[in-house]
């Protein structure tokens, strides 16, 4: 057996080794569950620890004949705003702590039908509408990297959990970046979905979401390497019958012809990109290209324009629809936070909210051509380097630094299309060091292309675990 420890294992590895017999479950569950009784006090990013329900599954999967599916033996974690039958889906509201959910949603339904093991559930801030973890409930979420940097949100339990070795897989979720944010601040690797690709349902929700909200929402992975995408994502995009618009399409399309092209946009929509940023998309770039891609410097159409309105329409719905419950229950500072994103993002109202979810599909006919002839676009992602926990409740220009100038991530929420994001840069900064990300984007339900080019890249640029492991053992 390896030498390096089990809590270091890939996805991939783990799997590989309970299917050939030389790895048990109940061995990898207990390396996974010891991590995290070692770090997690530190990180705060497992909120409920599940290790005795774990063992019990992983001992029930040991005396099967055979593995139970792909991701067998596998350890991941669930974020607290999905169902899990039996535990409550907080959100990471205070007022919501008893809401225990009476069935699995479908991704937790999907992971669990794969053989994975869940060990933990990972902390997401109130209402999962922040880019920073952290509530009254259950406090902060840190970043393995030092305190210097945000976890980054909604899902930072989960980004910091995976790359502290709390597992191999972390779940997450995304309707603005969710996903990426905290794997851009953690130093992870995750794909956005695209519109349909996973299926969503929470069992105890007592009224369906707004349109754009079932539009912009998906499901997805956090994990340490691409590889581990390729590997667990065909699990999570399982039909599920409670999805009436779940798209049921193998993970795999059809092969493009080489070269693959790829548009590289320096777009900084009129903040600025910082150095780091900018040699972080530089390095990526230069990859791809030594990988065998086609890089050539083009600006995608209407991106500016795109990402203001997708985030405006966003907030339209979400002051229409679940505004009077982030105001009675969510916390005075959260609500501070609302008004300053309503202030730099005057939502749509009434008609004009209409009028701009009928745009929609004007902006994504325009992608589409795009991505005809570019199937990828690597942008950066965040203009700056991740910034400091607590920025966003800074006022103006600490929300300006969180979220606005985030339109790279908003657009691929408004026009569902699949996002990646992966870093590809450390930059040493006055206070310490942390990973830059990137992200590429591509054509729609080709997920499998972003992770293709991401593991393309990874063959030049080493995983940014094995720097962090190097300073947090």
């Amino acid at each position: 057996m390896s030498k390096v420890p089990l809590w270091q294992w890939s996805a991939v590895k783990i799997a590989s080794a309970t299917k050939d017999g030389s790895l048990t479950a109940i061995e990898a569950t207990e390396a996974a569950i010891a991590r995290m009784q070692e770090v997690n006090p530190n990180l705060n990013a497992v909120v409920e620890s599940l290790a005795d329900a774990a063992r019990a599954e992983a001992e029930t999967l040991d005396a099967k004949e055979g593995p139970k599916g792909p991701l067998h033996g596998v350890p991941v974690t669930i974020k607290i705003n999905v169902d899990q039958k039996g535990h409550a889906t907080s959100n990471g509201v205070a007022a919501f702590k008893d809401m225990i959910a009476h069935d699995d949603a479908p991704v937790v339904r999907n992971l669990k039908a794969a053989g994975a093991i869940v060990i933990g559930r990972t902390n997401t801030p109130e209402f999962s509408f922040r880019a920073d973890t952290d509530n009254p409930l259950y406090g902060r979420t840190h970043n393995p990297w030092g305190r210097h940097v945000s976890a980054g949100g909604s899902s930072g339990g989960a980004g910091s959990a995976v790359m502290a070795g709390i597992g191999a897989l972390a779940h997450g979720n995304d309707i603005g970046g969710s996903l990426r944010f905290p794997a851009s601040a953690n130093g992870a690797v995750t794909v956005k979905p695209g519109l349909g690709r996973v299926p969503a349902f929470n069992p105890s929700q007592k009224a369906e979401r707004g349109l754009l909200a079932q539009s912009m929402s998906v499901q997805g992975l956090i994990t340490r390497t691409a590889g581990d995408l390729h590997l667990s994502m065909p699990a999570l995009i399982a039909a599920d019958p409670r999805d009436p618009f779940h798209v049921p399409m193998p993970w795999r399309g059809e092969p493009l012809k080489d070269p693959i092209r790829v548009a590289v946009s320096r777009e900084d929509f009129g903040f600025g990109v910082h150095s780091d940023v900018a040699t972080a998309l530089d390095k990526a770039a230069s990859a791809l290209s030594d990988a065998g891609y086609s890089v050539e410097a083009v600006d995608p159409p209407l991106a500016r324009e795109t990402g203001e309105v997708g985030y405006r329409a966003l907030l339209g719905e979400v002051n229409a629809l679940i505004g009077p419950d982030i105001h009675q229950y969510g916390s005075t500072e959260l609500n501070t936070i609302f008004e300053e994103y309503y202030r730099q993002f005057p939502p749509y109202e009434g008609t004009e909210l209409l009028t701009m979810l009928a745009q929609r599909t004007h902006y994504a006919r325009k992608w589409s051509l795009f991505l005809e002839d570019y199937p990828l676009v690597l942008t950066p992602f965040m203009l700056k380097p991740f910034f400091s926990p607590g920025r966003d409740a800074e006022g103006p220009a600490g929300v300006q630094d969180a979220l606005g100038g985030a339109h790279w991530s908003f657009i691929m929420n408004f026009l569902g299309l699949p996002a990646g994001n992966l870093p590809t840069h450390i930059a040493e900064l006055p206070g310490g060091a942390q990973p830059i990300g990137v992200q590429i984007a591509g054509r729609r339900w080709r997920e499998d292309l972003i992770v293709d080019a991401m593991q393309a890249i990874e063959g030049t640029i080493a995983p940014a675990c094995e720097t962090l492991w190097a300073d947090f053992p």
